[in-house]
């Protein structure tokens, strides 16, 4: 009479039928997906109706997903996924280039070009104005022109243009500049503020689930490229914020955190120098 079946069997038989995955990454990632997989499975001692209720969430997860809302996105951020992801691969970087730290789920692309100084603001919310500005340069310390710069962050009513589309012109706190032949950018704006990542579904019924709150410190967002270097994702968050201690999606990083410091005018200036790697060959 054959042995009957153990846990550990079963992943051996899975992992080795995906041996035959023509592609060796494929096969690298599905077979070290079910490795850990199971051993959660077994570590945790799953029961049937957890199970479901995963299968559940996950489904529920998807079914929130549209053209302007990225669910799985918002998952991947609150477990810190996201950001480990960031870590694993620019971490070589990021000792002498600005720390990289998460997309988020309200980026879009092709936002207007704007010249040096221009202001983003197309709506009026009630904001405190502010200027962003400062020197983008190499890893040595040589003023970078042409950078190209994707800067976009929500209104001060805590929502993102994406998400008020019959509310906010699709472009308000959104816009590509680029750096002059010292290096330096200028963005007129509006202060950010904290707000919270939208909580109506699976994502936030699981921050309730766990006693998180569901609140994003005050921060802008930007992409920097320029051929020839490493581009980098990052943020640049207020100190003087609530949530940098407890930023839902774990994006906070101490280097880029900045003051806005009222200038002779009144208006509140932000300042961040920006450092981009060669790009490695």
């Amino acid at each position: 009479m054959p042995e009957p079946m153990t846990e550990d069997d079963l992943t051996d038989v899975v992992v080795a039928r995906l041996e035959a995955t023509p592609d060796p990454r494929l096969r690298e990632i599905t077979q070290a997906l079910v490795r850990h997989l199971h051993a959660f499975a077994k570590e945790v001692r799953l029961t049937d109706e957890e199970w479901l209720a995963g299968i559940m969430f996950l489904t529920a997860t998807g079914q929130m997903c549209d053209e302007r809302r990225q669910e799985f996105i918002l998952l991947s951020d609150t477990l810190g996924f996201s950001s480990l992801i960031d870590l694993i691969n620019h971490s070589d970087v990021e000792a002498l280039a600005t720390e990289p730290t998460i997309l988020g789920p309200f980026y879009v692309p092709g936002s207007p070009e704007r010249a040096f100084g221009e202001s983003m603001v197309e709506y009026e919310d009630g904001g405190e104005v502010a200027i962003f500005r400062g020197v983008v340069t190499d890893t040595a310390g040589n003023p970078l022109e042409g950078v190209l710069l994707d800067v976009w962050q929500n209104a001060a009513t805590g929502f993102y243009a994406v998400q008020q589309p019959d509310e906010q012109p699709a472009t308000n706190l959104r816009g590509r500049y680029l750096t002059d032949s010292e290096g330096r950018y200028e963005i007129r704006t509006v202060r950010p503020v904290p707000y919270p990542i939208p909580a109506d579904g699976p994502v936030g019924q699981l921050l309730r689930d766990t006693g998180r709150h569901e609140w994003r410190a005050a921060h802008i967002h930007l992409k920097a490229s320029k051929a020839g270097y490493e581009p980098v994702t990052s943020h640049v968050f207020d100190r003087e914020s609530r949530y940098l201690d407890s930023d839902t999606v774990f994006g906070v990083k101490d280097s880029l955190i900045e003051d806005f410091v009222a200038g002779p005018d009144g208006v509140l200036v932000c300042e961040h120098a920006i450092v981009l790697a060669s790009a490695t060959v």
